[in-house]
């Protein structure tokens, strides 16, 4: 099943598995839009509201595995666990929402008594990042401190630019010593070769905040993307402004804004728009190992992600529970999407 088949991540999904000759069933409350979808593909569809317990508890009912693609995952990642706990479901996402990831990882063991597999981000948000983060620790197992980033022109869907949106009043993140720390947004700041030549870079609250520790275990981790230093400094200066921005009724007039006027890229965006991935850990002794891989851009990478998932879930895991991506899928699963290069280690 795919749930949120009428919004634009799970439309380019939808068709990408009908081209696959995949017969998923489209799911969401969007009756009109999922119908049209289901009619376009000759697919089948179910309609009902994550909203309503029951309803998605018989919603689900039947299906072997979940790619859940309506965000905000704050609000629906839950009831969708939820509802894929009762019925013996594996449950996918393609979040980036660090207080998701943790809540999805407090899950394992229903997981493991429900016999099923849960597993957040198989997406953009976290499979390459994820990927490095895991070959890393492979790399230098005594790392102590890890730094992740990435250079994407992908865009934003209506969805990302929301869920953007909603992350403003929460700052910066990082994890430091074991544990989650909220700091100003573009907190830190480097000099960073993300495999296109040196930029400078700034901190961001990436999702690799909680995943990448469960994937590793190392305690120190930052996330970085390229950022110009003058829109470092506005957004610097705009979380004197987070009180305000977490007003509901702010939050509600950015939504609607971002959702008027962002519609997502299209194919030829989306083909021209490369991302370039890196990393670096680094022990106590100061020896560093530094990773790099370029991969299709991020709505590409979250489409083959996913399907990559389902198909793996239902060949059969070894064992149930909670998984980051690579630890579900191995270290170099990013290597085999569409469009991926090898993860270069120096």
């Amino acid at each position: 099943m795919i749930y949120g088949a009428n919004g634009y991540t799970g439309t380019l999904l939808a068709r990408e598995a009908y081209e696959q000759g995949l017969k998923p069933v489209l799911a969401g409350r969007n009756r009109s839009a999922v119908e049209a979808l289901a009619s376009e593909l000759d697919l089948p569809c179910r309609i009902f509201d994550l909203r309503d317990a029951a309803a998605a508890i018989e919603g689900v009912k039947g299906m072997q595995a979940v790619a859940h693609c309506a965000g905000p995952f704050s609000a629906t990642s839950q009831p969708m666990i939820d509802a894929c706990l009762a019925n013996h479901c594996h449950y996918l996402d393609i979040t980036g929402e660090i207080d998701v990831f943790v809540a999805a990882q407090q899950r394992h063991a229903e997981a493991e008594a429900a016999n099923i597999v849960i597993c957040s981000g198989v997406g953009f948000d976290v499979i390459p990042t994820d990927c490095i983060a895991a070959t890393l620790k492979a790399e230098l197992p005594d790392a102590d401190r890890l730094a992740l980033g990435f250079d994407s022109r992908s865009g934003f869907s209506p969805g990302t630019a929301k869920t953007s949106v909603e992350g403003l009043k929460y700052g910066g993140k990082v994890r430091e010593k074991d544990k989650i720390r909220t700091v100003p947004l573009a907190w830190q700041s480097r000099e960073i070769d993300f495999g296109n030549g040196t930029k400078y870079a700034v901190t961001i609250p990436w999702g690799d905040i909680a995943t990448a520790w469960f994937s590793t275990g190392i305690d120190n981790i930052e996330v970085f993307i390229p950022m110009a230093p003058s829109a470092a400094t506005r957004l610097r200066r705009l979380d004197w402004l987070r009180p305000v921005l977490g007003l509901a009724p702010v939050q509600a007039l950015l939504k609607h804004l971002v959702g008027r006027k962002i519609t997502g890229p299209d194919s030829q965006q989306r083909l021209s728009a490369r991302t370039f991935v890196w990393g670096e850990a680094q022990n106590r002794a100061g020896k560093k190992v530094t990773a790099r891989i370029e991969v299709a851009n991020g709505y590409d990478v979250t489409v083959h992600g996913v399907l990559m998932a389902v198909k793996h879930v239902l060949e059969g895991v070894r064992a149930p529970g909670y998984f980051t991506p690579s630890r579900l899928m191995g270290d170099h699963c990013i290597e085999e999407l569409p469009g991926s290069g090898k993860i270069q280690i120096s």
